[in-house]
């Protein structure tokens, strides 16, 4: 017997670990190892996954406390809707109609290149009524092009005070998403799937859904929903309209689905003889979802088959609820997703980039949002899942109260606005009826209660049981997390 057949497991990975093959990883390779926390463990027999450790599928150890919400549905208006036109009412700007912005308001604060050159800036009051909802004499302010989301007014918790630091669209969508303005980072939903885990083995944990607006549409990264440096079976799984939701997932012409498991058992096994070469874990991330591809040809069709939705829920979310992709097929398909066990569910509804001509465009982008996401809303509440649901509305960032281009009494446009701006939340442990945060007499600057990107993600990851400083994830030498090195819970927007 030699020495080698004495050495425990450990000892025997770091046998196999040889210089050559370790140079042979090239540079992705190691970055990859040190991404899933591989190497440390290699060779240290321990964990190197920060202060939530990862287990050997990729994992977090799950919830540092008894969460109040289960999943999330994140409905991101893409393009930055404006506030001034959608929740924070500002009758008093209506007497200051083509009055130049003071600059006691402006602070010098900077402008994009598409309005800093403007040789003035016309104040552009909101030309759309608002109304108190759910009733005149205390409820909150809604924009008319908003009714049916304004009658379920005693679900929302609107922040009026939130800001960001990006002032153009692919740093701040990235910041949203993964809370760095940098790409590379994982996305809040796979930081959701690294710590909760799935709760379907059929369906991903993480999925995207993306309607076309009629406005300005900026580009959607799929970088947007990926897993960064975590394992990348926690990256988001975009599910399309039409007859082929998932691509790659259908069988070839002639081919069975008994051929299709003979193959992926042969695959699995020259996988598994890689896996066992190279010590490279996005192999197993491979064999796991090739698994997963294989059960959603079952339950990707029964899941886009509104068949078994009676009439009235159809009805209640809309006429467009037939037409596939569009935002309230994908409202009702985001229901289905979360009562199927889908930890976080990504809605993006493209066109609120109003630059010009913002009266009809936001009108037709409303027009196509408000009765589904309300629907999206009362349907969660009567099947008792709004309870453990996050629901989340809100753009990049606001408009500017100023106008952009020529301002007349029924037409004007906005330019992009990081520094006060509104969305809502609802269900999931979120106050009920309540408008947090005020922004002066422009909608410019904040004057109570700010909110920021980060504080908002660690409030959302505090209902779902996490601590955020505690949902870390080791890579090149550092803990990473999606608040970054900021945030905090805001208590006065829980219950």
């Amino acid at each position: 017997m030699t020495n080698d057949e004495h050495l425990d497991p450990i000892d025997e990975r770091r046998r196999l670990l040889t210089r050559r093959r370790f140079f042979g990883l090239g540079a992705a390779g190691v970055g990859g190892l040190l991404g899933q926390a591989a190497l440390g463990s290699l060779l240290t027999g321990g964990s190197a996954s920060g202060s939530t450790a990862a287990n050997s599928s990729g994992l977090a150890a799950g919830p540092h406390f008894r969460p109040k919400a289960k999943r999330v549905i994140y409905l991101h208006m893409e393009g930055g809707p404006s506030h001034l036109d959608l929740w924070d009412y500002k009758p008093g700007l209506r007497t200051r109609f083509d009055e130049d912005l003071p600059d006691s308001i402006r602070k010098g604060q900077r402008l994009t290149t598409m309005t800093s050159g403007q040789s003035r800036f016309p104040v552009a009051p909101s030309m759309f009524r608002f109304s108190r909802y759910p009733n005149e004499q205390d409820g909150a302010w809604v924009s008319e092009v908003m009714p049916h989301t304004g009658g379920m007014a005693r679900e929302l918790c609107i922040v009026r005070s939130m800001h960001t630091d990006a002032i153009n669209h692919e740093p701040a969508i990235t910041f949203f998403q993964t809370g760095s303005q940098q790409p590379g980072r994982p996305s809040f939903g796979s930081w959701m799937s690294y710590g909760l885990g799935s709760a379907n083995e059929n369906l991903p944990t993480f999925v995207v859904l993306i309607t076309q607006g009629i406005g300005n549409m900026q580009a959607l990264s799929e970088r947007f929903w990926g897993s960064g440096f975590l394992d990348g079976r926690h990256q988001g799984c975009k599910i399309r309209s039409g007859n082929n939701p998932v691509l790659y997932l259908s069988d070839p012409d002639g081919v069975e689905r008994d051929d299709r498991r003979r193959m992926l058992d042969a695959v699995a096994a020259l996988n598994q003889q890689e896996a066992e070469r190279t010590l490279d874990p996005e192999v197993s991330t491979r064999l796991a979802q090739y698994e997963m591809a294989y059960r959603m040809q079952m339950s990707v069709p029964e899941l886009v088959d509104f068949s078994d939705e009676d009439p009235h829920t159809l009805e209640m979310y809309g006429p467009e609820v037939s037409k596939p992709g569009s935002f309230a097929a994908n409202c009702l398909l985001a229901r289905r997703l979360a009562e199927r066990g889908v930890r976080f569910i990504q809605l993006y509804m493209r066109g609120w980039d109003a630059h010009g001509n913002l009266p009809s465009e936001l009108r037709s982008q409303a027009g196509a949002v408000d009765q589904p996401q309300a629907a999206l809303l009362r349907d969660l509440a009567r099947r008792g899942l709004l309870e453990d649901t996050i629901v989340l509305w809100a753009g990049e960032f606001g408009r500017t109260v100023y106008s952009q281009g020529t301002l007349t009494q029924t037409n004007y446009g906005r330019d992009h606005h990081p520094r006060a701006f509104s969305l809502w939340l609802a269900g999931g442990g979120f106050q009920r009826g309540i408008v947090h945060g005020a922004t002066d007499d422009y909608g410019y600057n904040i004057v109570r209660d700010p909110v920021s990107v980060h504080d908002l993600h660690a409030t959302m990851l505090n209902q779902l049981g996490f601590d955020h400083e505690r949902l870390t994830h080791r890579t090149l030498g550092r803990d990473y997390r999606l608040t970054d090195v900021a945030g905090r819970v805001v208590p006065e927007l829980l219950a």
